[in-house]
């Protein structure tokens, strides 16, 4: 499972990535890892066009014993290059805040004959044993030696591992087309110093060339870089919302099209055999009983489509499996089985796969919520399909603006058919856009084919559906800048938390 993927940086044998990979350490298991470095093609960000630059294999614990582990990236066939990656891990402390930083600067030098230079800003961290880690790298700004760099975010574990006098080291570059950019000078500074913006203080600093500092007598610097910017954002987690009384609304959703062939027959993916539970009810049950905890009514909405549904027989992409539009909810995960046991016999299986009406059928419920602006329901909608989607530029469409919403959507595949046009709506791989061109707020949807789990527990199969919900929920409220609805101090106290 790819667990993330850095920036990329072009034009560089000797990359330094900015981007921070957040692991979970379990002493009690053996985690195996494994680190890949891919060539990617100027036009393209997908792996698939890339060339492959070798791989490394460890495990966590090994890093993390080490702290700072160097291995040789091995290509295929397991032969060594002259290439090696070096990882290095840090405990990360309780303190989740980001903060927002702005700098400009003015009167850089000019490294460019023939325009002004084209200045980026790197700022590093300094560590204990006098290494430097490099925190955030801003854009570049063409042609400009007064540059205003567009603020940024970073958590306040990255720039200063929570420790405000810790020493950062800032670089400023003349940025050039062929990877070899011109030093332009330097300064170093304390997050505490960068606090003193939020006091009213002015804070800036002189950008210094060492070498020409050394040569020419009457240098006085190569510009001044101003900090315009400091905000500190309270970064609150999962069970915060959770503990703060946000409810997670299940939805469930089922492909009911002729493709899974008769429920009357055992070959059908439907067919309900009287003591083993089919695939849609093994991945319903196993996705759904995790989800029913964090919903106190344990009502949950349950659909089909692809169906022809009575009374006339019409085909439908969002029908109440049982039957009642105004009611569609279920009680508990056991009332959505029996419902969808008892519709089967009702239902002539149809199509085409169109899973957009019931994308969308969700979000008018999760747009309802934003009005309240509080956080107190995110939706998630399992959705079980069988064969490819036939309305995919639709679902994009639909996915793009559930991505502006308090909502996740997991797609379960059934079956053995050929899945590959589903991952590109789990944006892991890319940036998924709707056929306009627009890309996602952010990745909602998670995507696996049941098969990789036939031989598994359901626990599995939960585990790496539900893994991404918990940041997708904290990523949308404090996106949005909403506040758990009340503290966990004051709820604990006044009901009883289960183990």
């Amino acid at each position: 499972m790819q667990v993330d993927r850095t920036e990329v940086i072009r034009t560089c044998i000797n990359p330094v990535y900015s981007k921070l990979f957040t692991v979970d350490f379990y002493f009690e298991e053996v985690q195996r890892l494994r680190f890949e470095v891919h060539d990617i093609s100027s036009n393209h960000d997908e792996l698939k066009e890339a060339d492959f630059l070798g791989g490394m294999e460890c495990t966590l614990g090994q890093i993390v014993s080490q702290r700072k582990l160097s291995k040789s990236l091995l290509k295929h066939g397991n032969t060594a290059g002259k290439s090696s990656i070096t990882v290095i891990a840090e405990e990360l402390s309780g303190n989740d805040d980001y903060v927002e930083l702005a700098f400009n600067a003015r009167k850089l030098d000019d490294k460019d004959f023939f325009s002004k230079s084209d200045p980026f800003l790197e700022i590093f961290r300094m560590n204990d044993d006098a290494t430097q880690q490099l925190v955030h790298r801003t854009e570049v700004v063409m042609n400009n030696l007064s540059p205003a760099w567009k603020s940024f975010k970073v958590s306040v574990n990255s720039l200063c591992s929570g420790d405000p006098d810790r020493r950062l080291k800032c670089i400023v570059w003349d940025w050039d087309s062929n990877g070899k950019h011109d030093f332009i000078g330097e300064f170093t500074s304390t997050f505490k110093e960068m606090r003193g913006v939020m006091e009213g203080k002015q804070v800036q600093w002189e950008c210094i060339n060492p070498k020409y500092k050394a040569k020419k007598k009457n240098y006085k610097n190569s510009g001044i870089v101003i900090l315009n910017q400091c905000k500190i954002h309270k970064m609150h987690s999962f069970l915060d919302y959770i503990m703060g009384g946000c409810q997670i609304q299940f939805t469930v959703a089922i492909d009911f099209t002729a493709s899974n062939g008769d429920p009357r027959n055992s070959c059908s993916l439907h067919y309900i055999h009287p003591y083993q539970p089919n695939e849609y009810l093994k991945a319903l049950v196993a996705v759904g009983e995790i989800c029913q905890d964090y919903d106190s009514d344990k009502m949950f909405p349950a659909f089909g489509f692809g169906a022809r549904i009575p009374p006339e027989y019409t085909v439908s992409h969002d029908f109440a499996i049982n039957f009642n539009e105004d009611n569609p909810e279920c009680a508990g995960i056991q009332g959505v089985v029996e419902a969808y046991q008892s519709c089967l016999p009702k239902l002539q299986l149809y199509g085409p796969t169109n899973i957009a009406p019931i994308i969308q059928k969700v979000a008018k419920s999760a747009s309802e919520e934003t009005n309240t602006k509080e956080a107190s329901q995110y939706f998630i909608l399992l959705i079980l399909t069988d064969g490819v989607i036939t309305d995919m530029a639709d679902t994009r469409e639909a996915i793009v603006h559930a991505s502006h919403l308090p909502m996740s959507v997991i797609i379960v595949g059934v079956g053995n058919a050929d899945f590959s046009d589903m991952q590109m709506l789990d944006g892991d791989d890319g940036i998924l856009r709707s056929p306009k061109g627009e890309p996602v707020l952010r990745d909602i949807v998670q995507f696996v084919p049941f098969r990789n789990f036939k031989h598994a527990s359901p626990a599995a199969l939960a585990k790496t559906v539900l893994a991404e919900v918990p940041n997708q929920v904290v990523d949308y409220y404090n996106g949005k800048g909403i506040k758990p609805k009340c503290s966990s101090e004051m709820y604990d106290s006044s009901r009883t938390l289960a183990p």
